[in-house]
Parts: structure tokens; C-alpha cells; sequence
């Protein structure tokens, strides 16, 4: 696994740098970040899709906290629906996430009193490095030509089901084209069914977890308003 978690680079696609405030769905990001935890499990080879829930293939650490808090909690329980899934791990992830870059300094927590008693905390961005790096790393999938790597094509999955377009900071036709290039990247990675597994620009093993977890998260949003 890469010192980066797919729900971390979720995150701080969502949050405003300046206002360290979350932009979009909330719903639709706590599970984007749900499912972005296991898919880097099904990455490192932890878990696996199988008879309609994702089961652990392999409980050994990954050596990344939350994962492997998320991968302990898994082992230990009976097997679930992808669905399942990412509605158990959604509660309370944003928080340990959040709280996990702060001691990285790559945000900092600005705890404000609102009405003189309700604190809210704004996230804003101490080092935009890892953010830059993300972002660039998602626009040359979304411009070119080339075959994402298999945690860019997660990515980018996993934006597209939670309607995350808009975080990408686009508008108009850049972001019509976004959403039929993230649409693209998913069927040739064999999330929707457009090809075989076969096929697919990645793992089978890995593309099962991903289309199975993005189905859920469009399942849970609803259709779009």
C-alpha cells in the first residue's frame, strides 16, 4: 500500500483549501471515503468479492492505522454486502481521517465558536503538496490518452459515484467532458460491464471490489436531482 489512502486523497479533493470547509454531498463523500478504504485493501491484496460480500483473503497488517483498524473490524465479523460495507464504516471515518492529516500537517483544525457555545472546525490547507499532486495525477487521466493506473482508476471511479465532479474545479464543458472521461475510465476498467473482466485495464480481482462498491454508493445517493 502507498503512504497516500485513496479516502485521504477523497477528502482533500472535497475540501476547500481556503476555507477548509467540505464542498458537495456529504452522504456522498463519507462514502466515497468508506469505499476508498476497502478498495486499498482489495489493492494490497486484503480482500476479495465473492458470493455477494467482500470477505477478507488476507488479514495480515498493511502497516496504514485506519486500514488495518478497518481490516481487523472485518476479520473479525461475518462477511457483507458492499452495501453494508460502506454504510458500518462511514461513521465517524471523516473525523479519524481528518485528524490523521492534522498531525501530518498537511491541514490544519481551526476550531471556531458559533452562537457562543458550537464549535465548528474548518480544515484549511497547511501543505498543498499532496493535494497538488492528486489533482494532476487525476487531470492527465481525465485529458489524455493513457491507461490510468489501477489506484487512478479507482479514483476516479469512486469520484464519478459520488458525484464529485464539481470538487475537481470545472465548469461547463470541462465538466461535461470530466464526467463522460470518468464514465470511460470506468467501463474500460471494467467497473460497469462495458467490457469483460478480461479485459480489464486492471486486476479482475481489484475490478470486482471497485464496481461492486461504486454500485452501492450510486444505490445509497439516489438519483441525481
Amino acid at each position: 500500500m502507498t503512504g497516500v489512502a485513496l479516502a485521504e486523497e477523497l477528502l482533500l479533493l472535497a475540501y476547500d483549501d481556503e476555507s477548509g470547509k467540505a464542498t458537495g454531498s456529504r452522504i456522498g463523500l463519507d462514502l466515497a471515503m468508506a469505499a476508498g478504504v476497502l478498495v486499498d485493501l482489495a489493492l494490497a491484496g486484503r480482500v476479495a468479492y465473492a458470493d455477494g460480500s467482500i470477505v477478507v483473503s488476507d488479514p495480515s497488517p498493511t502497516g496504514y492505522p485506519i486500514t488495518d483498524e478497518v481490516l481487523g473490524r472485518m476479520a473479525a465479523d461475518t462477511p457483507h454486502t458492499p452495501a453494508s460495507w460502506v454504510q458500518r464504516l462511514r461513521h465517524g471515518l471523516r473525523d479519524r481521517i481528518l485528524a490523521d492529516l492534522v498531525a501530518r500537517g498537511v491541514v490544519r483544525d481551526v476550531d471556531e465558536t458559533a452562537l457562543g457555545h458550537i464549535h465548528v472546525h474548518r480544515y484549511p490547507v497547511v501543505d498543498p503538496t499532496l493535494e497538488a499532486e492528486i489533482r494532476d495525477r487525476l487531470a492527465v487521466a481525465l485529458t489524455g490518452d493513457q491507461v490510468p493506473d489501477e489506484r487512478t482508476a479507482a479514483l476516479a471511479a469512486l469520484v464519478g459515484a459520488s458525484r464529485m465532479e464539481p470538487s475537481l474545479g470545472l465548469s461547463g464543458p470541462a465538466l461535461a467532458d470530466a464526467h463522460r472521461r470518468l464514465a470511460e475510465i470506468a467501463g474500460g476498467a471494467g467497473f460497469t460491464g462495458e467490457v469483460s473482466l478480461e479485459e480489464s485495464t486492471i486486476r479482475p480481482s481489484v475490478a470486482l471490489v471497485i464496481a461492486a462498491l461504486a454500485k452501492a454508493i450510486t444505490a445509497a445517493l439516489g438519483a441525481p436531482r
